[in-house]
């Protein structure tokens, strides 16, 4: 399977300034692209790319005062396997753990690990722990929380998610992860692609999608809160502890954001001529 995804992105800012994008297909599927995923600026503002701590890959900007767009646009294969269920996985204990995966147990920013502990064993400490233990939390917070774009607001915790019962697939997220680290298991936030393939198109705007993956028995697996169910055509661009570590784009000034669009694809195999075209573009 191929899949076209890409972006289009307008700031304004109202002095010159810098600006972090996390917007890059994350190393681990860059073997798979097709056609490049260069980030491209509508002005010249010396771009520069490198890793963060968590092998994210960041484009530093320094961006003139007034209009600037970031784009992207780009082909990549895909297996076109849904989410990988392996309800065999066991929850491994603490002390086995690999030191990579230890600080997705701790609370973060969003995650507040302390304050829905409590919750979480009287919820699921009577589960079996391991893959089992993992799907009963992701029921929980699909039911807990009604979706809605006009719910988003980006200071909103995993406690506030659990009480305020609304939000976007961020606040899911947020959740799931908290629960599943009071419980032990390490947890880590995932941002990326997710487009309508193999499941009715949704009459909305496309966006930027969030999930996660937590550790068990045989490495990181994926889970979505929102959606529940094995979902085809995923592209991580990002990991980390909470939305704080995978911010798309960081602006360190006064910025407007003017123009927000994402698209994800899958391109049918009898558009030969649409891919050449999208190579030569590239």
């Amino acid at each position: 399977m191929k899949i076209r995804a890409g972006y289009r992105i307008s700031f304004d800012c109202l002095n010159p300034m810098p600006i972090h994008l996390m917007l890059s297909v994350h190393p681990d599927r860059r073997s798979n692209l097709i056609a490049p995923d260069d980030l491209k600026a509508s002005v010249d503002c010396g771009l520069t790319q490198e890793p963060d701590s968590f092998g994210n890959l960041v484009t530093r900007v320094s961006a003139p005062g007034g209009p600037i767009t970031f784009s992207g646009d780009f082909l990549i294969d895909d297996s076109g396997a849904p989410d990988v269920q392996n309800w065999r996985a066991r929850q491994i204990p603490i002390e086995d753990l690999p030191a990579g995966a230890l600080p997705f147990l701790l609370g973060s920013r969003y995650c507040e690990t302390d304050r829905l502990g409590g919750l979480a064993w009287s919820l699921f400490g009577g589960v079996r722990p391991g893959w089992e233990r993992v799907q009963a939390i992701v029921d929980y917070v699909h039911q807990r929380i009604a979706f809605g774009y006009q719910h988003a607001r980006p200071t909103r915790t995993a406690e506030q998610g659990h009480e305020e019962r609304v939000g976007v697939c961020r606040d899911y997220a947020h959740l799931a992860v908290t629960l599943c680290r009071a419980m032990n298991i390490p947890a880590r936030y995932c941002t990326g692609y997710l487009g309508d393939i193999g499941v009715p198109a949704v009459d909305a705007p496309m966006d930027f999608s969030a999930w996660f993956e937590v550790y068990l028995e045989g490495g990181w697996y994926t889970f979505d809160a929102r959606h529940n169910q094995p979902r085809i055509g995923r592209i991580v661009i990002a990991r980390g502890r909470d939305a704080t570590d995978v911010a798309m784009t960081h602006t360190f000034g006064n910025a407007w954001l003017t123009e927000f669009q994402v698209i994800t694809e899958e391109v049918a195999q009898d558009t030969k001529a649409a891919t050449r075209e999208l190579l030569a573009a590239e």
